[in-house]
This record gives structure tokens, sequence and C-alpha cells, in this order.
């Protein structure tokens, strides 16, 4: 690349994705983040849902939350036992309308579980059956589209955020990096 040369698009959008996510995270209430900590921490078991790439980041939080040695699942597995009274349930959903996920929290609800949800609507349906609700605030603007197509900044922002849950997780529990790796799945 010259040195006149406007940065390639690779280099504008993981600048933009990085600098959006990190201003979305910043306004979350460290109040929420508490009292998510303290459901997930109590909760005899978790439940985690999301439809596509907000599934992928959903399983690789639920992944996170058994390492650190909690019990956890992923809805949709066929291994993944009964929902409960007390359970804690957290949905993913960007837009927070998508069918499945409304009729999974109604269940959930139903089921007397506490519901976190993590959306990017906080107006949406979804976010109005949550028991808590984690929004992650992105204003769209015209580079979006370009640079961070679909649901690329909540898809981000939900993984940072509930990777972040994690290290909070951690110090709550007086986990560690060790601890985990003796969780950590051993791969063949």
């Amino acid at each position: 690349m010259a040195a006149d040369a406007s940065p390639s698009p690779f280099v504008r959008a993981q600048r933009y994705i990085g600098e959006r996510v990190t201003r979305a995270l910043e306004r979350v209430d460290p109040a929420l983040i508490e009292r998510a900590v303290r459901i997930l921490s109590q909760a005899p078991q978790i439940f985690v849902y999301g439809a596509g790439r907000s599934g992928i980041v959903g399983r690789a939080f639920a992944m996170r939350l058994v390492q650190t040695g909690l019990r956890a699942y992923v809805i949709g597995e066929s291994v993944t036992p009964i929902v409960r009274a007390g359970d804690a349930v957290v949905i993913l959903s960007g837009q927070g309308e998508s069918s499945s996920s409304i009729q999974t929290a109604n269940i959930v609800r139903r089921e007397g579980a506490i519901l976190v949800v993590v959306t990017a609507h906080a107006n949406s349906k979804l976010a109005h059956t949550a028991s808590l609700l984690l929004p992650i605030e992105l204003a769209d603007d015209a580079e979006r589209p370009k640079l961070a197509p679909l649901g690329t900044l909540f898809e981000s922002a939900s993984l940072r955020l509930t990777d972040a849950l994690i290290a909070e997780l951690l110090a709550v529990r007086g986990e560690s990096e060790e601890s985990m790796r003796r969780r950590h799945a051993i791969m063949v």
C-alpha cells in the first residue's frame, strides 16, 4: 500500500468495529453487569440460546461458563436437560424479534426461570420478556453496511460482553485460568 493511499477495507473495518463495540459496551450500566453475574453465579443451571451467528456467540459463552465451573447448556442440543424454576437462561438476539427466540423466552418464563436477554433493540418483543435486559446500543450510520454488514456489530459486541462477564465470574467465584484449564475439553 502506498504511503498516500487510503487504508484498505480491512483496516477501516477492524478499526470501525473495534471503536463501535467499545463505545457500545462502555454504555452498559455496571449495575446490570453486577446483577447478571449474581444471577449466573447463583443459578442451579444456565441455558444459552441464540439463532444464527448469535447462537455461535452463545455456544462460546456456554463453553466458558462450563470451564468456569458452572453447569451450562446450549438450548437445542440433544443432551440439554429441562429448564426449571430458578435456572437462568441467556438469550442473545440482535434484533430481538426472531420467532424462535421469542418462543424460547415464553417457555422460559412459563417454567419460572430467570431470563437474561442480550439485544441491540431494547424495545423489541424479546426485550420485553426479560427478567434482566443487557442492552447493547448500536446506532446505525452510513459506514456500517460496508464495514460491518448485517449483525456484525452486535455479534462482536455480544462476544466481548459475554467474555467480560466470564472475567467477572472468575473473580466472584475465586476461579483462575488454571482451574478453567482443568475443565477444558480434551480434543483428540
